[in-house]
């Protein structure tokens, strides 16, 4: 169930980096409407993409998914307490393992968006402020409505996501549990080992 979740939150964030070249001037809400808007556009446009082209499909997230998340924040938040037992090489491993679990977990469904409809809602920030909460609204045909909730960051190359809740449940924290678990058992190279082989499979 959370893997279809992942899905359908996620998929909106690709879109055409260099159309928003200039995103760290856009707002928050902006970037997601830009986002959403570029990427439902290309893939109800694209005929030709379908799930089974898994290698089409990675490269395109790989490509566009990227500049508009912290993944480093991301797999912190995942790992909870461990990470700061971690040793700078075994964070960048966490990062660069987690990365590839969230971006494989939705990257084979984006052909099933061309006939979802999203309303990115309002959001009204303070200068100054460096976090916000970008709300979305999804309707699919024959289903009620799902809140999407980005959590945001302004950094110096813009604002970029590091967690998404859907209906008030982070995406991101869901993985602590079992992260903890498998650092109880096996300890934090165990947790990368596991990470890696997964990917792998």
């Amino acid at each position: 169930m959370w893997k279809e979740i992942l899905q359908l939150a996620l998929a909106p964030m690709l879109a055409a980096a260099g159309a928003l070249a200039s995103a760290q001037e856009i707002a928050p809400d902006a970037l997601i409407r830009s986002v959403t808007d570029e990427v439902l556009a290309a893939i109800r446009h694209d005929k030709a993409l379908q799930a089974w082209d898994t290698k089409r499909i990675a490269a395109l997230v790989d490509a566009k998914v990227l500049p508009h998340f912290d993944f480093r924040r991301a797999t912190r938040i995942a790992v909870g307490a461990a990470w700061r037992r971690a040793t700078p090489e075994q964070q960048e491993s966490l990062t660069r393992e987690f990365k590839t679990l969230l971006v494989r977990a939705y990257s084979g469904a984006l052909s099933g968006y061309r006939d979802h409809a999203v309303e990115v809602l309002p959001l009204r920030t303070r200068p100054g402020e460096t976090e916000a909460t970008v709300r979305s609204r999804i309707r699919q045909s024959g289903a009620e409505p799902v809140i999407i909730e980005y959590d945001m960051e302004k950094m110096d190359t813009g604002w970029k996501v590091f967690d998404v809740r859907v209906s008030g449940i982070s995406l991101v924290a869901t993985y602590r549990t079992s992260f903890a678990e498998e650092v109880r058992n096996r300890g934090i190279e165990g947790l990368i080992t596991t990470l890696s082989a997964k990917n792998k499979s």
